[in-house]
């Protein structure tokens, strides 16, 4: 039986896409990547991998899951730097939800930067 679709919305089976990065055995190349897989532990319910990619400048020291809220689709809309080489950027985007069968939508901005040589989520600002 084929791996599901992976939750970021590339289309590829998770366990090629964003469960590489969940499971460690990959990082993210650019600050979409790691936002596309932070999405993805969102939807699967792994919140320490949420964690892990949290910038220690703001990470906090728990995190819990709401698990009333199925998430149901992501929409990247911009992008700035976040590139191979750069030391930080953004990523705007829209992300789909539903909570006690209401739709609803986050539509925020993330800062990311390297930290330790890896991408790491700094914190966002809501767009709506």
């Amino acid at each position: 039986m084929p791996s599901p679709r992976c939750p970021c919305g590339t289309g590829l089976p998770y366990a090629e896409c964003c469960g590489r990065l969940h499971a460690g055995t990959a990082t993210a190349g650019t600050a979409e990547q790691l936002m596309r897989s932070r999405y993805s532990a969102f939807a699967v319910g792994d919140a320490g991998y949420l964690l892990s990619t949290w910038h220690s400048s703001t990470r906090p020291r728990t995190l819990d899951l709401d698990p009333a809220v199925r998430w149901t689709g992501l929409e990247v809309l911009a992008t700035t730097g976040g590139t191979l080489l750069a030391p930080g950027g953004t990523v705007e985007f829209r992300a789909h939800h539903r909570a006690g069968g209401v739709r609803g939508a986050q539509h925020e901005q993330s800062r990311f930067a390297r930290e330790d040589g890896q991408w790491r989520y700094v914190d966002g600002v809501s767009l709506d």
